[in-house]
């Protein structure tokens, strides 16, 4: 087998990827990058960005690439149950006050192509099989490409940016997370002409019992529609997975139906279901795990692209900042695992208490009383809406908007409200302030702790 030499080979180029490969070759590092798709090269993603992933976009410097790719600006939100609909704009970010919705196959390549331009190398169809260790410690990477040539890769660092099913994270014996929460939701999703330009600058959800469906308008002249109902439910799209998905649209979110009058489905269903939100120890001697190969939230608040993006960024700055190591140097060695060490507490310090948030967010209820006084909180203070928007863009914590006299406030009013049940909102009420009491102890002790070694 013949052998390479670079200073960090890199599993999996998409946004994670991409984003610690450019950094990394910004800072004079040789870096190589493979992934096993040929690019342009959709995957399974709902890829909303808020005014912070585009931000990240901006920092790394393709924020201008990804914009000529034609999606519109989403500068309004809406979020609507029946009977209320609220809708505000955004906080901006690095000056960027809306989101946009960019399909993978454009988005990807516009990564990949910035990573190239940055100096770095990407082997497209070329897959990891297995790792190379020195003295128990990761020292490259065994790849095949598709044309039968197999060969070593061998650097001083590899990073695993190869998605929930990271290879790399089952080759160091790091698959198994270590903090885990099963999804409430399944994902089904197809795209649609959209001939409504006075719609196109909003990104739109509607919640109706238990389902909820979103409008994302995005580049093409298309239209993302997301379903996202309780994961009970995944039985009766598997069975009939488009079926299901028109009869959702109909019969159970019909104010979804209306928005899509006079559009036409372009596309399958895209399914994903039986997902499950992680983060999986993600440093090691001579390896880490970015993006979802490390850490994964339910995609019901769109985190997934900003997080991959600017943990992969952070990682290559860390990285990039320190000398170029080689294998068997004891010295450097221990620097690198230092800073990957590092990189992975202060994700999982920024990640934590979103991470809990998304999981509360994402549970397939039913629109209760506690909803509907939200949501007409939001629709009567415009200001208040713009602070909750704020929090996907993370700009904002979720425990900065959902706080205790907010809650306390809304509980009464649903409680005077005639025909609430109120057993079983003080049950609710009760339920969500315990959690909400250990998931921000949890947070604090995070905050306290330092894993990184001396």
């Amino acid at each position: 087998m013949a052998v390479t030499d670079a200073d960090v080979v890199i599993v999996g180029a998409r946004c994670a990827g991409s984003a610690a490969a450019a950094t990394l070759a910004g800072a004079g590092r040789r870096v190589i990058a493979v992934d096993s798709a040929r690019f342009p090269s959709a995957t399974i993603s709902t890829h909303l960005l808020w005014p912070d992933g585009l931000a990240e976009l901006a920092r790394l410097g393709v924020l201008e690439s990804v914009e000529a790719l034609g999606a519109p600006r989403l500068p309004l939100a809406s979020v609507e149950i029946p009977g209320v609909r609220a809708a505000g704009g955004y906080s901006a970010v690095d000056g960027i006050d809306y989101a946009m919705c960019v399909r993978r196959a454009g988005l990807d390549l516009a990564l990949v192509e910035h990573a190239r331009a940055a100096g770095a190398e990407v082997r497209e169809g070329a897959r990891a099989t297995g790792l190379v260790w020195s003295d128990g410690r990761v020292a490259g990477v065994e790849v095949a490409e598709r044309d039968g040539r197999s060969y070593r890769l061998r650097a001083p660092v590899v990073v695993g940016a190869d998605g929930r099913r990271s290879a790399v994270a089952r080759l160091v014996g790091a698959a198994e997370p270590y903090r885990r929460r099963p999804d409430g939701r399944a994902c089904y999703y197809a795209y649609f002409d959209d001939p409504h330009e006075e719609l196109r600058p909003v990104a739109a959800q509607w919640r109706q019992g238990a389902e909820l469906g979103t409008a994302f308008p995005c580049d093409g002249g298309l239209t993302l529609v997301l379903l996202m109902p309780p994961e009970t439910r995944a039985a009766d799209f598997r069975k009939y997975p488009e079926k299901e998905y028109e009869r959702t649209i109909d019969e159970l979110l019909p104010d979804l139906a209306v928005r899509l009058s006079g559009c036409e489905r372009r596309s399958r269903v895209f399914a994903a279901s039986g997902l499950e939100s992680y983060f999986r120890v993600s440093a090691g001697p001579g390896w880490a795990l970015a993006g979802d190969a490390g850490h994964f939230k339910d995609p019901v608040t769109a985190q997934g692209i900003r997080d991959a993006l600017r943990f992969g960024r952070l990682l290559g700055e860390s990285l990039g900042e320190l000398p170029v190591a080689f294998p068997g140097d004891g010295g450097r060695d221990k620097e690198v695992d230092r800073a990957i060490a590092a990189w992975q507490e202060r994700r999982d310090r920024e990640c934590l208490e979103t991470y809990y948030w998304t999981d509360r967010t994402g549970r397939g209820d039913p629109v209760g009383p506690l909803d509907v006084e939200m949501h007409r909180a939001l629709r009567a203070d415009p200001a208040l809406m713009t602070r909750f928007l704020d929090v996907y863009s993370r700009i904002v914590r979720p425990s900065q908007a959902l706080t205790a006299p907010r809650l306390a406030g809304w509980t009464m009013r649903a409680l005077l409200r005639p025909g609430t049940d109120r057993a079983a909102l003080a049950g609710l009420v009760l339920r969500t302030a315990r959690e909400l009491r250990r998931e921000r102890a949890s947070v604090r002790e995070l905050t306290r702790r330092h894993r990184v070694p001396p």
